[in-house]
């Protein structure tokens, strides 16, 4: 049998497409049927019992990842205004979450095979390490789930120093600043159209830079745009995959 790589043939690596949903987006059930990851918001920013038992149901029917999207306790901010919050409160409401959702899922069927942090508490992860070893020791006592956070950053660190597994996230919908990281949501061009946002997707996993591609539910068009970005990957070759 001929061996690709001898010939330089090299295929690319699977990525995972992961969405945010339980926020209140109509389309959650259908993005469920295209992603491989789905980071389900566990109560604090959005969501409640009855929408992550719902789509905890609908995941492990479209055999999708299940995964706890931890947020600040600011459901009137969406979890997106930057909260004085200590450490320590940040790791009992990261284990509160992650254990709400747990139980769900597993009397779904399921279980949560990751976590990933939501907007302004995701931020303060990708930079102080403070923040970022509290999440990790609410995950070490959580049956230790996967890590999914932004390349280069802090919980990432922790997480690997923790012999946890980690993943990097790449945004297909997010416009990227010259230094690498996410333009601020409040600053023009912050949000890409279709077209950007599915060029963005399919340099992002060419690259291999990241594990996981993300497509945010409250993104205007998300649905249409998830499956744009499923077509355009799987025509380029690229197997899409959970990284958990």
């Amino acid at each position: 049998m001929t061996d690709p790589e001898e010939h330089g043939i090299r295929h690319p690596r699977p990525i995972d497409l992961n969405a945010d949903i339980g926020e209140g987006i109509a389309d959650d059930g259908e993005l469920l049927g295209l992603v491989t990851s789905a980071s389900i918001a566990c109560g604090f920013h959005a969501g409640d019992a009855a929408t992550m038992r719902a789509l905890s149901r609908e995941a492990v029917t479209h055999r999708v990842s299940i995964g706890a999207h931890v947020g600040y306790r600011d459901r009137e901010g969406f979890g997106r205004r930057p909260l004085d919050v200590p450490p320590e409160t940040v790791e009992a409401d990261t284990a509160e979450q992650v254990g709400t959702l747990e139980e769900i899922a597993r009397a779904e069927g399921g279980r949560v095979a990751y976590v990933k942090l939501h907007g302004a508490l995701y931020e303060r992860c990708n930079t102080d390490a403070e923040c970022a070893a509290a999440v990790v020791q609410a995950l070490r006592a959580a049956r230790s789930p996967a890590v999914l956070a932004f390349p280069g950053s802090q919980l990432i660190a922790q997480a690997d120093a923790a012999v946890l597994t980690t993943a990097a996230e790449g945004f297909a919908d997010r416009a990227y600043a010259a230094d690498g990281t996410l333009v601020p949501r409040t600053e023009p061009g912050a949000i890409l159209d279709e077209e950007a946002a599915i060029a963005q997707a399919l340099r992002l996993a060419r690259q291999e830079q990241v594990r996981s591609l993300c497509i945010h539910g409250d993104t205007p068009g998300a649905l249409t745009l998830a499956r744009r970005v499923v077509d355009r990957l799987r025509a380029a070759g690229i197997e899409l995959r959970p990284f958990a």
